[in-house]
């Protein structure tokens, strides 16, 4: 992969991965008594989700994982992530606007029909 392209995909990755970060320390501090850091719930999804996010087989054309077609979560874990995002979407917009935003922005600009499988079901 050239380095112009690891570039864009990690700093693709860098993104996702802060956003990530930015909801699940809105989510723990309202619903965990307004912790500091992460508490080990919290942690322990924020690290599935880091994982999940550097394996995943788009790169920088990673969609919004709603509007994924491949979903790698395993399915407690999607629904927890699923809780935290419900919660923390709309309070990202005060909390953290430029983060909400490009979140927002990718996922409407996003192109799903570029991740769809071919093969037929």
């Amino acid at each position: 992969m050239p380095a112009k392209e690891r570039f864009a995909v990690m700093s693709k990755r860098k993104g996702d991965t802060e956003t990530l970060q930015a909801m699940l320390g809105i989510y723990c501090q309202d619903k965990h008594e307004g912790a500091e850091t992460l508490c080990p719930d919290c942690r322990e999804l924020l690290d599935y989700a880091e994982a999940r996010l550097a394996k995943c087989p788009f790169g920088e054309n990673k969609p919004t994982c709603a509007r994924c077609t491949v979903h790698c979560y395993k399915p407690a874990m999607r629904a927890r992530i699923r809780e935290v995002m419900t919660f923390s979407g709309p309070r990202m917009l005060r909390r953290h606007p430029v983060l909400a935003l490009k979140h927002l922005v990718h996922g409407i600009l996003g192109n799903p029909r570029k991740h769809r499988s071919t093969s037929p079901d």
